[in-house]
């Protein structure tokens, strides 16, 4: 989410949920912890139908570049992390037989 609003900057409900892919719920509940924590403004407009817009703060902006560092270190590491789960996987296996 926060990657979706540093690119296309200010975003309504809809194109958010578009753009990420995830329900309805799991996304007003993101949102709603987001601007909790002061990484995400929302904007109410009292037009009709009302328009609400979502936005990153100018802390959320700044978290921008340790989750996009987290992105780069998780795709570097992918090959790695998959091995570690197929030989846990194997092993738990093993071990409800």
């Amino acid at each position: 989410m926060i990657i979706s609003l540093s690119q296309y900057g200010t975003l309504r409900f809809n194109e958010l949920k578009r753009n990420l892919g995830i329900s309805q719920r799991m996304l007003s509940r993101t949102l709603r912890e987001l601007e909790r924590d002061g990484l995400v403004n929302r904007t109410y407009h009292p037009t009709i139908p009302p328009k609400v817009e979502y936005n990153l703060t100018s802390m959320g902006e700044s978290f921008r570049e340790p989750v996009n560092a987290l992105g780069q270190w998780a795709l570097e590491n992918l090959v790695t992390i998959d091995a570690a789960r197929e030989t846990y996987d194997a092993a738990a296996e093993a071990n409800a037989s």
